[in-house]
């Protein structure tokens, strides 16, 4: 018996170190990337916003739209495959690429240090992400200085509410609320005078009262969104890196800037 061992030990032992040895060996027992899978079925899973003007939402013709979604087809095209969109929010976003649900994530993802503890993201930036002072059109809002004695509305915890209370003079008001429609709801009641959002919010606001005598006033931030990839696919992210560049060089990011935001992408990361 302990002979029995002693050889299936040593029978183990070498077939381990035989197998460290073989060329290649090693990185075969590693996940494929799904870049392989993509190129077979022709097929490419991707992420975009469903109700988020304008960089994802359902249009007249009940088909997708939007900033995101032209890029997640520019991307498909470019990888040779046909875009299967799939429609997500922004809570679900990175828990669809860690399980697999989509094989890229094109839907506003700004890039932060704990996210990139569980996914991938693009170096190069494919879109600034704005979000600004909006106002009723006959108010005159040329500078933050112009909002004093004023109130304005902004979603509690969001960049803008921290961005905003360091800018404002000390006589304005700031009303907090617990997420975009309250703020908005808040600003169409007439509760506040201005908000501080995000253009999307503004936007989603205008589709359903295309009337409300609203217009963007001054910038409050300008952030990158990048391409999510689920975590660990390199081949994956420096192909799609590499179509990132080519929509950047070949003018497609300034193209989609210009159509859905109405401005130039601007200096974006690259």
């Amino acid at each position: 018996m302990h002979a029995f061992r002693r050889d299936f030990l040593r029978s183990t032992l070498a077939g381990a170190l035989l197998l460290a040895g073989v060329p290649g060996a090693q990185a075969q027992t590693q996940a494929p990337s799904a870049l392989d899978q993509i190129a077979k079925t022709k097929v490419v899973r991707i992420g975009v916003p469903a109700d988020y003007p304008p960089y994802g939402f359902v249009g007249p013709d009940m088909q997708p739209q939007g900033l995101d979604v032209d890029m997640a087809r520019y991307i498909a095209a470019a990888l040779g495959a046909r875009a299967e969109l799939v429609p997500v929010t922004s809570t679900n976003r990175i828990p669809y690429l860690q399980s697999g649900k989509v094989d890229i994530m094109v839907s506003t993802l700004a890039r932060n240090p704990e996210r990139e503890k569980v996914i991938d993201f693009t170096r190069t930036a494919y879109s600034p992400f704005i979000s600004g002072v909006y106002a009723a059109k006959d108010l005159d809002v040329k500078a933050m200085a112009d909002l004093a004695g004023r109130s304005i509305g902004v979603t509690r915890g969001t960049i803008e509410d921290q961005t905003v209370t360091g800018l404002l003079p000390p006589d304005a008001k700031i009303l907090r609320f617990e997420d975009h429609a309250a703020t908005m709801s808040a600003f169409a009641s007439g509760q506040v005078n201005a908000v501080g959002i995000s253009q999307p919010a503004v936007e989603a606001l205008l589709r359903r009262s295309p009337q409300m005598p609203i217009e963007y006033k001054l910038p409050i931030s300008l952030s990158p969104n990048f391409i999510g990839i689920p975590k660990g696919d390199a081949a994956l992210l420096d192909r799609v890196e590499q179509v990132v560049r080519e929509a950047r060089s070949s003018g497609e990011v300034e193209r989609l800037s210009v159509k859905w935001l109405k401005r130039p992408a601007g200096d974006l990361p690259q």
